[in-house]
């Protein structure tokens, strides 16, 4: 690492020596205060719950400015990407570091396009799941049963390994959600075709039945590939720093991409989309728009359990910038559809209108996020609400393998050990059974 940008001196009121610590500055953000060696001069940890000030790693990847409302990948707007840029030029950038060109775009989807079959056997492996389980808990099976399928590429410290891993699981994830959707329907599974792209492949292999053609709509399929996008990659969040962590021990892509999935499947991260629209169809069941002026009364109460679901973010103290863009899609969505009618959505559009408007909610910058609109949009074009989530990790594996790969690449990284403040009992000793 390069010599320190500035140095802090951290003193103590009980008498301690002061100590000086190193502080890096970043090309953009916060500056980080090096603690690496603060145990070894004081005998003390630091402590942060939920890491919420902690930089556990160095990045180039993603970058996030919550107070401007701003989102980076590799340098580029969010904005930029979603409207000049498909998934697969999304999914090269965040691998490689640059955007392709024309070549380099084919040749990439090309590869992705050629391993988007799964293994017959994997039939059999989703037949061990109840028709009713979770999606996510179905895929959280099939991604870590990868490694069994594809044993030549599980050296996670093999540059070439990882390569072909990260190719096998953006290519395949689309492959296995379908297939958990269909075994959940009790539908005939839709094999991958090579002349569609990558998210029009994905819809056929969803809607798709052997009994007629299915021709993919070139609107649901643009708003499939945003959400993608918009979904790619989002900095050190939880599943993202799960995946670091579990790959951090040495284990194969395969297993640390599962790790995510099963992090990612918490209601309080990519499962906030399928508790928006839960939320939607309880106030439709309440009694619809009538009943909003009731519902948000509740909300604005603090003596009442009522939340307000797709609405703020941990991170964005400003608008989310992919709320923006998934507005746009939904308007589209709806428009092709004819849904701008539809109770459901005419709902959601005046929950995000009294959202807007009302004082309350924009004090307090309650804004409809990315969640709030993917989750109408998947619900439009037919995706149940409980594959939401699963469609969310189909998107975010190829951040999920970028970060991997630059942490290993990177020869300050270390197995993950993250310490405590300890509280319970200290040492005692064991009484004889009938002294107790």
């Amino acid at each position: 690492m390069k010599p320190a940008d500035y140095k802090a001196t951290l003193s103590f009121s009980n008498g301690s020596a002061s100590v000086e610590l190193p502080v890096y500055q970043g090309t953009i953000g916060p500056d980080v205060i090096d603690i690496r060696k603060l145990y070894a001069q004081t005998g003390m940890f630091t402590y942060d719950p939920g890491f919420l000030s902690t930089a556990s790693c160095r990045s180039a990847i993603t970058y996030i400015d919550g107070d401007k409302g701003e989102l980076l990948y590799r340098g580029y707007p969010i904005e930029q990407l979603a409207t000049q840029c498909d998934f697969m030029e999304t999914c090269y950038l965040l691998l490689y570091g640059e955007l392709p060109n024309a070549k380099d775009k084919q040749n990439f989807t090309r590869l992705v396009t050629m391993h988007t079959m799964v293994n017959e056997q994997m039939q059999f492996f989703l037949r061990g799941f109840m028709r009713s389980a979770h999606p996510m808990a179905v895929m959280t099976g099939l991604v870590g049963a990868l490694s069994a399928f594809y044993h030549d590429s599980t050296d996670i410290n093999n540059p070439k390994h990882r390569e072909i891993a990260a190719i096998r699981l953006i290519a395949k994830l689309p492959t296995l959600v379908a297939m958990a959707y269909k075994y959940s329907v009790g539908q005939p599974y839709i094999y991958p075709r090579n002349d569609l792209s990558y998210a029009g492949n994905f819809l056929h292999m969803m809607f798709a039945t052997p009994c007629e053609e299915y021709k993919v709509s070139p609107v649901l399929e643009r708003a499939m590939d945003r959400i993608f996008i918009l979904h790619a990659d989002h900095e050190q969040n939880a599943s993202t720093s799960t995946v670091r962590l579990c790959g951090s021990s040495g284990t194969n892509p395969f297993a640390a991409i599962a790790a995510g999935v099963a992090c990612l499947w918490g209601p309080a991260h990519g499962g906030a989309n399928e508790a928006a629209l839960n939320m939607l169809y309880d106030l439709q069941k309440a009694g619809g728009v009538a009943k909003i002026g009731e519902f948000i009364k509740q909300v604005k109460d603090k003596n009442s359990n009522v939340k307000l679901m797709g609405f703020g973010h941990r991170v964005y103290k400003n608008y989310d910038p992919r709320a923006k863009l998934m507005q746009q899609t939904c308007n589209e969505v709806l428009d092709e559809l004819g849904l701008h009618n539809d109770p459901l959505f005419a709902l959601a559009k005046a929950l995000e209108k009294i959202a807007l408007e009302d004082d309350y909610f924009v004090s307090r910058k309650l804004y409809p996020n990315v969640d709030f609109y993917s989750g109408i949009v998947q619900r439009a074009i037919g995706i149940p609400v409980s594959l939401f989530t699963a469609v969310f990790a189909l998107a975010r594996t190829t951040g999920w393998i970028a970060q991997l790969d630059e942490m290993i690449g990177d020869a300050e990284y270390k197995i993950a050990r993250p310490r405590q403040l300890f509280v319970g009992t200290p040492q005692r000793d064991v009484k004889p059974i009938a002294q107790r």
